[in-house]
């Protein structure tokens, strides 16, 4: 039986490689903001308890967050989409127009990946460094003064709370389009989607 990259009428998204990344990443993503509910909440602190454990699995749970993505820069096609993510052209501001304009028959064009996605993961991106920094500041009391571990953790609990609220969003996005999700599982997608959807995405480049 063929593999779903490879059956009529279905084109490559993902790589195998791309698709660890962002399992893995998603797992340690969760687990920090689980762990985090349960420090913080006290219904979840009273439920959970363990204090301590769950405090060592919220610290290097955020440590490791980018560690696949570390590890997936061996990936040339990780690197490529990288590369797609950075770069912004006259289609992403008419796709963010529309977008914002809430017109669903305005055209909407767009590479492997739409502005959207693009804002995403440049926000996603800085908001880790973010939260990696404040964190090791509060971690490691010695390395800064108490004003900076202060700061550093009011940055850390509301930049915690937006990340929650927007990573939910991009969960209720993925639950809303089947094939977006069904392309990050297997790895391909419909050729009739990738068309409709990113009609500029050369597919395979």
């Amino acid at each position: 039986m063929r593999p779903p990259s490879e059956r009529p009428g279905r084109v490559r998204r993902f790589t195998a490689a791309e698709r660890w990344i962002h399992r893995s990443t998603a797992t340690l993503a969760l687990v920090c903001l689980a762990s985090a509910g349960c420090l913080y909440l006290p219904p979840l602190a009273e439920l959970v308890g363990r204090r301590r454990l769950v405090v060592t699995v919220h610290e290097w749970s955020g440590l490791l967050l980018p560690a696949p993505f570390l590890a997936g820069l061996a990936s040339v096609a990780f690197r490529a989409d990288l590369r797609r993510l950075g770069r912004f052209g006259p289609h992403d501001k008419q796709w963010l127009r529309a977008a914002l304009r809430r017109d669903r028959w305005s055209r909407r064009p767009a590479g492997k990946f739409n502005a959207g996605q693009k804002l995403y993961a440049g926000w996603l991106a800085g908001a880790v460094l973010v939260m990696l920094g404040t964190g090791v500041l509060m971690w490691f009391t010695g390395l800064a003064p108490l004003v900076w571990r202060t700061s550093a953790t009011f940055v850390h609990d509301w930049l915690a709370l937006a990340l929650a609220v927007v990573l939910a969003g991009h969960v209720g996005k993925a639950l809303a389009d089947p094939e977006a999700r069904r392309g990050m599982r297997t790895g391909s997608v419909e050729r009739q989607w990738a068309e409709r959807e990113h009609p500029l995405w050369r597919h395979g480049d």
